[in-house]
């Protein structure tokens, strides 16, 4: 286990994770729960009843103003506009290269009292600072208000029975809310924010709450039966799923085209962006590379950083890889050149120093049944 240091940060929920019994790990900056009762326990719990997932170290910005749709959308590759209020939106920020400089969620919260546009923002938990400069670099902040609520509390409830779980504690109906949707609503008394959004390949919630009705929440899902989990087996459900972790799987060096992001790449409706220039000539021209799923033979994992062969020549790297809980077999994300990316490629990863086999398969590799 990674050894800690004490300037690590804490959520407001870490002593309720070491009373658990939690083992902790660094994860960008913070000091988080890798594991509760086993990485493979909660990850089955997740996938067949509900599980629940402290992730209030990610960055919370709100954004307030006469035009926050206007100023959002010239950071972003896809169509904010279509947006209406109650719905979200999956997208990227982009650098002047179309390099990812972090995956983020934008919600369309709609119009307050005022008239002014309101929107959230969640992003990254190593991407918060860099995020929050960028955007402040890139935002007429005369015209607009950003408010960092990152010292808020959110708890991922993900699975089954997630959403059977969460409306006992819920005022509102919750259970009408669509995909990517949300609303600001009451849980145990108190405001809380709502969104039908995660990071497992599951139905479920993210709830964003004060500090002090987290503590209560997390306490209310324990004793109704939910199981905490970890990072754990927040890698193993996201990888097979085929979610892509920022710094892994996608980075600043690389494009939504190139990381299998095109489908939030709105090139037909959206203006002039930054990065617009690079996607315009990556969809003319094509990409070079692609990232890809793979599945192993047999039950070697190929991870972070290993080679990828095809006839003996090193071609492409693995991004992440894990042994699927499900599956029963070894998965990874790796980025190949294009002619070697279809279904049905036969290659190799050299796992340390030597070769084994896998083949190219279709991505998502586990969806769940609707």
């Amino acid at each position: 286990m990674t050894e800690l240091s004490t300037s690590q940060a804490r959520t407001p929920l870490y002593r309720l994770s070491k009373d658990l019994g939690a083992r902790m790990t660094e994860f960008s900056g913070w000091e988080m729960p890798v594991q509760y009762s086993g990485i493979t326990r909660e990850h089955q719990a997740v996938r067949t009843t509900a599980g629940m997932f402290d992730i209030s170290h990610m960055g919370k910005f709100r954004f307030r103003g006469a035009n926050v749709l206007a100023q959002l959308q010239a950071l972003v590759p896809s169509d904010l506009s279509r947006l209406q209020p109650g719905q979200a939106q999956y997208t990227v920020l982009l650098n002047a290269h179309a390099g990812i400089i972090d995956d983020l969620i934008f919600y369309n919260q709609g119009l307050d009292a005022a008239g002014n546009q309101c929107w959230v923002a969640i992003v990254n938990a190593g991407t918060t600072q860099k995020d929050k400069t960028w955007l402040l670099n890139h935002l007429d902040t005369n015209s607009l208000e950003l408010e960092d609520n990152s010292t808020d509390v959110l708890i991922a409830v993900q699975g089954p029975d997630a959403i059977a779980q969460l409306q006992t504690l819920v005022e509102e109906d919750i259970t009408a809310i669509a995909p990517f949707g949300h609303l600001q609503g009451t849980i145990l008394g108190q405001p809380g924010f709502f969104a039908r959004t995660g990071y497992t390949g599951e139905d479920g919630f993210e709830v964003m709450v004060s500090p002090e009705t987290g503590v209560e929440l997390w306490q209310a899902l324990l004793a109704a039966g939910v199981v905490p989990c970890g990072l754990g087996c927040r890698d193993t459900l996201r990888l097979e799923a085929a979610m892509a972790l920022y710094g892994q799987d996608i980075d600043d060096s690389t494009t939504p085209l190139e990381a299998g992001l095109g489908w939030l790449v709105h090139l037909d409706q959206v203006g002039d962006f930054i990065g617009r220039e690079i996607l315009v000539q990556q969809k003319r021209d094509g990409v070079p590379r692609r990232l890809v799923g793979l599945q192993m033979q047999g039950r070697n994992i190929a991870r972070h950083g290993y080679p990828v062969l095809v006839g003996g020549e090193t071609v492409g790297v693995v991004t992440s890889g894990t042994l699927s809980p499900t599956l029963g077999t070894a998965i990874a994300l790796a980025y190949v050149p294009v002619p070697y990316s279809k279904p049905g490629q036969p290659l190799e990863v050299e796992i340390r120093g030597k070769q084994f086999p896998g083949e190219i398969v279709k991505k998502p590799f586990y969806r769940r049944q609707k």
